[in-house]
């Protein structure tokens, strides 16, 4: 089995150039961050250095807030409808939103929440985007103990999900393992945080223990490369049209 797998895509015009390989395909796998979203990263990044400076947050305008959510959606949908003319498509949620309910609803498109699917004899786990209390003790955000307190909760369910995989033989995840093809090195990223491993410990410490044949992840878009966890293959994809394929027997 042929399976291209496409790096958080940002709704890049360039996936739409990759007929070719499309065509060879078997299966789509995506590591989230569908939909471009550069509207959105432009208020965080400000939101982020208005904290730092002991300002509030700026919320979005109505009219703001409504060009984000389109810019987001309205990339999504039109390159979920491309991919899937070729193969059935499975992606997860990263860090930028989709609407669960608008994608789950195309044909040949499956956005997948913290569930091993069985596709043609494979178990593949699909972990959505979560923020891991390592991040937040790194990074250390203006609003750091609220932060904090959050990633907890979020890591700790991701812990729970990850228990419940057991062993698969693919997992996708948005975020990369720690300190594993995750170093922050983009000049447009704030400058406190670059250096430093944007990866989860809560995912490194599942691909030690069980040992799946691949990971494929994304987010920390310079970061992509291939690396070796024991037997396991990781493969940070990319970003924006980067894709690898992988076939299976």
């Amino acid at each position: 089995m042929k399976i291209l797998v496409i790096g958080d895509p940002h709704g890049s015009e360039k996936i739409c150039k990759l007929e070719k390989e499309l065509e060879k395909a078997d299966l789509v796998l995506l590591t989230g961050d569908v939909g471009k979203a550069d509207l959105a990263r432009k208020f965080a990044f400000e939101n982020f250095e208005r904290v730092k400076k002991g300002l509030k947050k700026k919320k979005p305008t109505k009219r703001e807030q409504k060009l984000i959510e389109k810019e987001i959606y309205g990339s999504t949908i039109h390159l979920l409808k491309y991919l899937s003319k070729f193969a059935p498509v499975y992606t997860i949620q990263g860090n930028v939103g989709m609407e669960y309910s608008k994608v789950n609803k195309m044909r040949n498109v499956h956005l997948v929440k913290n569930r091993v699917r069985n596709i043609n004899g494979l178990r593949v786990g699909f972990l959505e985007y979560f923020v891991d209390t390592n991040w937040v003790q790194d990074f250390r955000p203006g609003d750091y103990m609220k932060s904090l307190k959050k990633a907890k909760r979020q890591t700790d369910k991701a812990k729970g999900i990850l228990k419940r995989f057991g062993e698969v033989d693919i997992l996708i995840c948005h975020q990369p393992p720690y300190k594993v093809l995750d170093k922050v090195t983009n000049p447009d990223a704030p400058k406190s945080y670059i250096g430093k491993h944007a990866g989860s410990k809560a995912i490194l410490d599942y691909i030690k223990r069980k040992q799946p044949k691949y990971v494929f992840c994304g987010h920390i878009h310079e970061g992509k490369g291939r690396r070796k966890i024991g037997r396991t293959e990781v493969y940070n994809v990319g970003c924006c049209g980067d894709y690898i394929m992988i076939d299976i027997q």
